[in-house]
């Protein structure tokens, strides 16, 4: 082996792999069974598990060569970038060499399309086989749906790999179409649906029979890039809630669009898309999934955008005075999460404690309820409400500046009018 070409190839590849943010994956349960690799313990994602472990991916294109002139992306092929393709057995060599040296505890890999759709697939489908059967790697295993690929090649990447997933890209058909006149939404969501399907059977056949081959034990996820067409959030969150409700997707990436080529069809060379609007999507999303807000809900055709200096579940709040303040001790489970504050975690403590005594704010404090911010929105049996006494305006800025110290006891405020 050319150790000197492979690091060349590597420092390449992983750098073209960096702006495909959906390698973050948690859900693998791949058990060791006397073979390399486990990911049954808690799972595995590019950053921190949801027990705080911070774990690690092999994140890289198996080829930066592409057929594909898409204007936002580094990779397209009348970009004027140094190129660079892995074997099938170079891929598999650089896994195991580094999960035996403890770098990594998986593999996500991606690839421009070279050749052809089929092609492509079967390289990274021969990769996951390879490592699974010859070299018995337990480990993680992430690998890119390529648009247009064979059912035949689908069926084999999800009997190999944990995780599936497939970038829609662009929000809107004529977004893509706009940047990417190659491609199409059909392509991309043939084997989104045919992934959706292999899952639904693979859950009926395991009722049936005792051993049944898994398929993406992971499930699959999508990207949607953010700001480099101009749907606004609305848009961009209703298409991830239709990607929820009709492929049951485990995670969809917002990545804001990272300005690389010059491109009239594209955003300033010089401008960027800011960072708390990816962060605020994927609030808007997070609600979406573990907090019952419909999509509508989140944003209307009179705001479509998220409010960058407010979380959009305390925006909410502040549209809707009218559902504050909430009892906490009689309060339904759907609004005690709506309120500013109480987590999901939170608010499975409230309904359990609340069965013993009434909750007052120490209580809540000692849950670790954001008590700052909740107070504004909640009431108990023996107490006022500060917020009744504050209107909108003012109550925004007192949440935006932590609460000023003359307004942490309106009553006082109140008394020196008369």
């Amino acid at each position: 082996m050319n150790f000197e070409r492979i690091q060349e190839k590597l420092e390449i590849l992983a750098d073209a792999a960096k702006y495909d943010v959906s390698c973050s994956s948690s859900g693998g349960n791949r058990k060791n069974k006397g073979g390399l690799g486990d990911s049954h313990a808690s799972g595995i994602c590019h950053t921190y598990t949801e027990d705080g472990r911070c774990v690690s991916l092999l994140k890289i294109l198996l080829t930066n060569h592409c057929i594909y002139d898409c204007a936002y992306c580094v990779s397209r092929k009348t970009n004027d970038v140094k190129r660079a393709a892995f074997t099938v057995e170079e891929v598999v060599d650089l896994t195991i060499s580094f999960y035996r040296r403890n770098y990594i505890e998986g593999l996500f890999l991606s690839s421009g399309i070279f050749k052809d759709s089929d092609t492509t697939m079967e390289r990274l489908v021969r990769v996951a086989k390879k490592l699974r059967l010859e070299h018995n790697f337990n480990g993680y295993i992430h690998l890119k749906s390529i648009p247009g690929a064979s059912d035949e090649l689908m069926k084999e990447a999800g009997l190999y790999a944990d995780r599936l997933s497939i970038n829609i890209e662009i929000p809107t058909e004529k977004g893509l179409k706009l940047l990417a006149p190659d491609k199409s939404h059909s392509e991309m969501i043939k084997p989104m649906s045919f992934v959706k399907n292999e899952l639904i059977l693979y859950k009926e056949e395991k009722k049936i029979f005792r051993k049944v081959p898994r398929f993406a034990p992971a499930g699959q996820s999508t990207q949607m890039i953010v700001g480099a067409t101009n749907e606004t959030d609305l848009k961009i969150i209703k298409v991830a809630d239709h990607f929820y409700q009709n492929f049951n997707l485990k995670r969809v990436y917002y990545s804001g669009y990272v300005p690389v080529l010059e491109d009239s069809r594209l955003p300033s060379i010089h401008s960027q898309v800011p960072m708390q609007r990816e962060n605020r999507l994927y609030q808007a999303d997070w609600l979406m999934r573990f907090y019952g807000f419909e999509a509508s809900e989140i944003l209307d055709p009179e705001q479509p955008f998220l409010d960058l200096e407010v979380d959009p579940k305390l925006a909410w709040a502040l549209r809707h005075r009218e559902q504050f303040p909430v009892n906490i001790n009689t309060a339904s489970r759907e609004m005690i999460l709506r309120v500013p504050g109480i987590g999901t975690k939170s608010a499975g403590k409230i309904l359990m404690a609340r069965k013993f005594q009434k909750l007052g704010m120490d209580q809540l404090r000692k849950m670790g309820v954001a008590v700052n911010r909740t107070k504004y929105f909640v009431e108990f049996e023996s107490s006022n409400v500060f917020s009744k006494f504050i209107d909108d305006q003012n109550l925004r800025k007192i949440l935006l500046s932590g609460m000023s110290s003359k307004y942490q006891n309106p009553f006082s405020q109140q008394l020196t009018l008369f």
